[in-house]
Parts: C-alpha cells; sequence; structure tokens
C-alpha cells in the first residue's frame, strides 16, 4: 500500500491544476487518480476533434440523462472526459468566466471568501491571455493561454452587425469588466492546438518526482478511519481489474466532477439517507445535499439554410477538407483549429434585467439534429439561446452499490417557470438574429424549428423536441454555510462532518455560473490549492465603482 501526502480523484479541470499547485512544494507527496487513460489520442489536441471525442468511449463516459417532462421523453447525451484533463480535453475551447455577480451571490449566500474580487486574482493567476484585455481582469504570465477566435467568416460578421443593429452592443472584452455585448469568442486555443488542463498544468507538473498520476485507476470508494478520511480504494483495468488501495497523510480531494464527485461520496456512504439504505449501502453519514441541486444551460437552437455563400458544412467534406487538413497541419490553420462557437452575444431577456440572463451562440455551421457531433450535408447556420441562469435543478444519484454503472442523471430542465420564460425570450431574439437585414443575402429559410412555429406553445414544443445540454453540470456537492440543509462542503471545501476531505470541482457552485465552467472551475482549483496548503491565498482585488 503506497502512501502520499494529498490524492486527488480525478485529472480533470480541477485535479490537473491541483496536482500542479501541490507538487510545487517538493515536500508533498501527490497522487492523481485518473479512471480513464492517457490525452494521447490526436483528435483530442485538433480543437475541431470535439466531433470525434463527442462519441469517442475510449476518452468519454458518454453518460445519458434521464427523460423529463420538458425534454419530449428523450434521454439526452451528457458527454464528460475521461482522460487526462478531462472534459476540457474534449470541451469546445470556449473561455469564460461568467460576470462578476455570480460570484458575489455566492458570497452574499454565507461562502467568505468566493465573491468576484475573491476569485479575480486566481483567474489573472492561471491565465496567458494573448489578445486585447485590461490588465486589471486579465492575467498575462499563467500557463493557461487564452486566444482571440481570428478566423473570420461572412456570416460571422453579418450576425455581429446585426446583432448591433437590435441594440446589442460591441464587446472587446466579455472575460473583463463587463459582460454583456456581443464579440468573437475567447478560446483555450495555442498555436492551433488545444491548451487542455492537462497541457497547461499536468503534463509539466509530471516532470516532478513528487507527483506521480495513474491512469485506468477508477476510485470505488473512500476509506475512512472514525471520521477522518484517510484512503481511496481503486481498481486498475475496470472491474474486473486490480484491486488497490492507496492512503493519505493530509488530505483526500475529490475532483471527478458533478456527476462523479457525489458518486463517489454515496458510495462511500454519505449521501441521502433513503438512497443509501435502498442500495443496501452502510451509511456513513446522511448528507442530505450530495448529489441534489444539480444544475445546467438547456439549450434549443435555431438552424437556417444558407445561399449565395459556403460554410463550415461544405469545408468539412471531400476535397476540401483534405485542403483544410493540410492547411492545419502546415499551419495550425482553418477550420480544423476552430471551436464550436464562433460568436458570443450576452443580453437581456427584459430592459428591467439588472445585468445580462441570456447566452446567444452563433457559429456558419448546422449539425444533425442541432447535436453538435454531426455536420449536416446543406449548408447552415445556427444560433443557441440558453438562460444564464437556471432555477430548475435536477439530481445525480447512483443507480446500485456498483462503482462501475453509470450514475442516474436528472436535470429537471425547464422544470421551473422562470426557466421556460427566459428561455423563450431567447428563442425569439435568435430568430430576430437569424432575419437580421445583414444576414438578408444569405439567409435562405429557416429550418427549424420552422416559420409554422409561432406561438409561445409551439415554441416550447420545439425546445422539448430538440434542446439540449450544453455540457455545464454544477452544483450537486453544493457549497454553503452550515445552516444550508443542502451543503456538503464548507467555504474551505471541507464536507461536512469529515476530516482530511474536500471536493474541488464544479459540483461545489452553489448557483450557476453565466458561463462555459472550464474556466471557474480551475479558478475555483487553483484557491483550493492555496487553501490546503494553508497559505493565505491571493489578495482580493479591489475595483472601482
Amino acid at each position: 500500500m503506497e502512501n502520499f501526502d494529498y490524492v486527488i480523484v480525478g485529472a480533470g479541470s480541477a485535479g490537473c491544476v491541483l496536482a500542479n499547485r501541490l507538487s510545487e512544494d517538493p515536500a508533498n507527496r501527490v497522487l492523481v487518480l485518473e479512471a480513464g487513460g492517457t490525452d494521447w489520442n490526436p483528435y483530442i489536441h485538433i480543437p475541431a476533434g470535439f466531433i470525434k471525442t463527442f462519441h469517442d468511449p475510449s476518452v468519454n463516459w458518454l453518460y445519458k440523462m434521464e427523460p423529463g417532462p420538458w425534454t419530449g421523453g428523450r434521454s439526452i447525451l451528457a458527454p464528460r472526459g475521461k482522460t487526462l484533463g478531462g472534459s476540457s480535453s474534449i470541451n469546445g475551447n470556449v473561455y469564460n468566466r461568467g460576470q462578476p455577480m455570480d460570484f458575489d451571490t455566492w458570497a452574499q449566500m454565507g461562502n467568505r471568501g468566493w465573491g468576484y474580487a475573491d476569485l479575480l486574482p486566481y483567474f489573472r493567476r492561471l491565465e496567458k491571455r494573448i489578445g486585447e484585455g485590461d490588465e486589471t481582469y486579465r492575467g498575462r504570465d499563467g500557463a493557461l493561454t487564452v486566444t482571440d477566435n481570428e478566423w473570420r467568416h461572412p456570416l460571422c460578421e453579418a450576425f455581429i452587425e446585426g446583432a448591433v443593429q437590435m441594440g446589442i452592443p460591441r464587446n472587446k472584452d466579455y472575460n473583463g469588466a463587463t459582460q454583456e455585448g456581443v464579440s468573437y469568442t475567447q478560446r483555450t486555443i495555442e498555436k492551433g492546438r488545444r491548451m487542455s488542463a492537462a497541457r497547461a498544468f499536468l503534463h509539466p507538473a509530471m516532470k516532478r518526482a513528487n507527483l506521480k498520476v495513474e491512469t485506468h485507476a477508477h476510485a470505488t470508494s473512500i476509506v475512512f478511519d472514525g471520521r477522518r478520511a484517510v484512503g481511496v480504494r481503486y481498481h486498475r483495468g475496470g472491474a474486473n481489474g486490480v484491486a488497490h488501495e492507496v492512503r493519505a497523510a493530509r488530505e483526500i480531494v475529490l475532483s471527478g466532477g458533478s456527476f462523479n464527485s457525489p458518486q463517489l461520496l454515496q458510495l462511500s456512504g454519505i449521501g441521502p439517507l433513503d438512497l443509501l439504505k435502498a442500495h443496501g449501502i452502510e451509511v456513513r453519514q446522511a448528507t442530505a445535499g450530495v448529489g441534489e441541486n444539480l444544475r445546467d444551460h438547456y439549450a434549443p437552437r435555431f438552424v437556417a439554410r444558407v445561399k449565395n455563400i459556403d460554410t463550415i458544412n461544405q469545408r468539412a467534406r471531400g476535397l476540401r477538407l483534405a485542403g483544410e487538413v493540410a492547411n492545419w497541419v502546415l499551419r495550425r490553420q482553418g477550420i480544423l483549429g476552430l471551436v464550436p462557437t464562433l460568436v458570443y452575444a450576452f443580453c437581456r431577456s427584459e430592459p428591467d434585467v439588472p445585468s445580462s440572463d441570456l447566452q446567444i451562440t452563433f457559429t456558419p455551421a448546422s449539425y444533425r439534429e442541432g447535436v453538435q457531433g454531426e455536420l449536416e450535408a446543406e449548408p447552415g447556420m445556427t444560433v443557441a439561446s440558453w438562460q444564464q441562469r437556471p432555477d430548475s435543478r435536477g439530481h445525480v444519484r447512483i443507480r446500485s452499490n456498483n462503482p462501475f454503472e453509470a450514475p442516474l442523471i436528472q436535470p429537471n430542465y425547464l422544470a421551473e417557470a422562470s426557466d421556460r420564460r427566459v428561455l423563450l425570450a431567447g428563442m425569439k431574439l435568435a430568430r430576430r438574429l437569424l432575419a437580421s437585414k445583414p444576414l438578408e443575402p444569405y439567409y435562405d429559410r429557416e429550418d427549424f424549428p420552422g416559420p409554422h412555429v409561432q406561438s409561445d406553445d409551439e415554441l416550447l414544443g420545439a425546445a422539448k423536441q430538440r434542446g439540449t445540454t450544453t455540457f455545464h453540470p454544477a452544483g450537486t456537492c453544493r457549497m454553503g454555510p452550515a445552516n444550508d440543509r443542502l451543503a456538503v462542503v464548507d467555504d474551505q471545501l471541507r464536507v461536512y462532518g469529515f476530516e482530511a476531505l474536500r471536493v474541488v470541482d464544479a459540483s461545489i457552485m452553489p448557483t450557476m455560473l453565466s458561463a462555459n465552467l472550464n474556466a471557474a472551475t480551475m479558478a475555483i482549483a487553483d484557491k483550493a490549492s492555496d487553501l490546503l496548503r494553508g497559505r493565505a491565498g491571493a489578495e482580493p482585488l479591489v475595483l472601482a465603482g
């Protein structure tokens, strides 16, 4: 049985940052357990390779969500990374921090040290921003390269101009002073290659003698000595592999993400009482919030057929694709270096909303049935919209006491009327944007949901038919004060009721961010590394206004 100071379960976005920071001190012996394999797959490193990893079980857990009343009985695919870098190795590379009010809300809920001014120094410390940005908000010396999308297409330019004509201002940096407005997306791509958390943080740290990374190591339970977490049991090589146990002298950190961290806690006897009893698991502590409070963004997509110009659909076929491959190999340019979303617009569902609550995306491409995994043959363009801060809550629960069985995931999309109201506003805006004057020369017709869909009920029916996840699950090991019945961890990310056990990933988010979650997950991990090492941490920034 090996012994380390820290054992990190999961080599995703959070785990990679933690491994890097904790192993900076040569006195710390650090082990990372990753259920997936190494990140050698070439499609991981080609930005447009997400289309391939989207359905690849060698690097993707390929979870499925439970059907719900507002998903038309569909079981929606829930991709999660199963490799070094986790979901940062298979995601869309988009870099989006969120709004200051998101984090200030966490602090107002009783989570000390988690306001925007507290987290901004960590965003800056992580980041190597290449491009425009106010130094108050952006970092230049970090390991995570963040670049602008320099690829320009007339459809993108027309979409942006149409948004401006409709009153949505241009915003040069939505990760700066304000998020609201329209712009090209920022992305974690350097010289045409994906900048995953593994590439930025884990691989450089793996050169250190005090860091060990075990792949194909599936954690099955946490080992306790009374109320103290002392070890982790895991299998190497899957369910039929060899069982191992490792010990941690200081702390065990769960960084499996919003699906797997609550799953491991439940398998270890920490979770809702009835759930644990139903599956014959010895109850170590009844904690009602483990696996509850699941939030995710739900997005219907409008698709229009395009005329008078080519789109990514045509460029990704036949001889033109061969040319694009050569362009990427030789110059690291072209469509293989693109992210799935090229333009962002952040706007308000109603004029009196205090800040943007809608996120709109645009790309000059269309996908089969609106899913970002298979391009259509016909030229098309797509606009998606979603509510940034959904009120609907779902859950993640084990199906049995078998640690190799996928968890039950029920997002409960659109369960709250407020979510449906904001979503409708977003869908109507998406339709208006597609039909804007600057896009008129290229707009052929609306393909989905189609011009016959007009009423609110019909639009919600279309959302049921094709709406899907934006791959941003959060909140299932919620951070909160001791009087919060659903809180799983305190504001030091320590699991209530136990010693030497923390959760560090997107599952600790008390509320949903107005953003994709990769950037904030890494900032959470960076702050957590200071908490684990007992350091004072970064000094909060005092912002004007």
